[in-house]
């Protein structure tokens, strides 16, 4: 646990519900409070408002793609420090150089292995990024 014993705050950014139940599932397991959000309306006023450690965010939303979420979260200096993990099942070299170029720290293809989220959910969280 960061920040003197604070449980890390996760943000689900996800529209389809199974995803959202097996990421909710994996993130009560290891421990972090979070919340979820089923579309891109809104996104932006509740990262701000909330200032989660890091964002699984869908790069396929509606109202407003993950993408556009990203840059505009990477354009507000005030949240620089938010963690941004793209999540897409349209997972090729190109979509992933993208997301990267937009700020995003990781980039997940679904469907992804709990393990493999798990894995890149520590890397961000516990090791501050790097």
């Amino acid at each position: 646990m960061a920040d003197g014993g604070r449980r890390q705050r996760v943000l689900i950014i996800e529209d389809e519900d199974n995803i959202a139940l097996a990421l909710d599932f994996l993130m009560s397991r290891e421990g972090y409070e979070h919340d979820r959000l089923a579309t891109g309306a809104g996104a932006l006023d509740r990262i701000r408002r909330e200032h989660p450690d890091l964002v699984l965010l869908d790069v396929m939303l509606p109202d407003v793609s993950g993408y556009e979420i990203c840059q505009e979260v990477r354009a507000d200096a005030g949240l620089s420090d938010v963690k941004i993990l793209l999540m897409t099942a349209r997972g090729s070299a190109m979509e992933r150089r993208k997301g990267l170029a937009l700020g995003a720290d990781g980039f997940i293809s679904k469907p992804f292995e709990l393990k493999e989220l798990r894995g890149e959910v520590h890397r961000l969280l516990e090791a501050g990024g790097t």
